[in-house]
């Protein structure tokens, strides 16, 4: 059984019009966003073997205050392939990064997140900034994941729904 959470990033500042879009960082709302979704994560025991994260500021901004209050103390992996990612490039980077972990989080954007929890579960669902999707699949290796018939959306968490 593997476990996948699907991560939107928190939300970001719009403040700035003359940065790049892959450089805008969180705004404070999307700060603590993230660090209510790391503590919701810990008290729930669900700690991800390893997290892969977009390389834009407001991603990583997100996987830090994510990671901080997680307690987290594994692997976190940045990657390009990440930022504003179709699900078959969320697909590719979890099988080039994820080996035998059991349970990944990935650190994404929209629309590809959305998307790619709806071709693994056939459920249509919004991923607000900082909400989180989690996904069982039945499955030894990754690769098969969208070969699988068992995969199952458990949960779907959002900060606004987490006291």
């Amino acid at each position: 059984m593997k476990k996948l959470l699907i991560m939107r990033h928190a939300k970001s500042c719009w403040k700035n019009s003359d940065l790049a879009d892959h450089e805008r960082p969180l705004k404070k709302r999307g700060k603590n966003d993230a660090k209510r979704m790391g503590k919701f994560l810990k008290s729930k025991k669900i700690v991800p073997d390893l997290i892969i994260c977009s390389t834009a500021l407001r991603a990583q901004e997100t996987a830090d205050n994510l990671v901080e209050n997680l307690k987290y103390k594994g692997k976190v992996v940045f990657t390009d392939a990440l930022y504003m990612a179709e699900p078959k490039d969320i697909l590719s980077a979890i099988n080039d990064h994820a080996t035998n972990q059991k349970t990944v989080l990935i650190i994404g954007h929209n629309p590809g997140s959305e998307a790619l929890l709806q071709i693994l579960t056939g459920k249509v669902e919004s991923l607000p900034t900082a909400s989180i999707a989690y996904i069982t699949a039945k499955i030894d290796k990754w690769k098969d994941i969208t070969k699988c018939e068992d995969v199952k959306l458990k949960k779907l968490w959002r900060p606004k729904d987490i006291k």
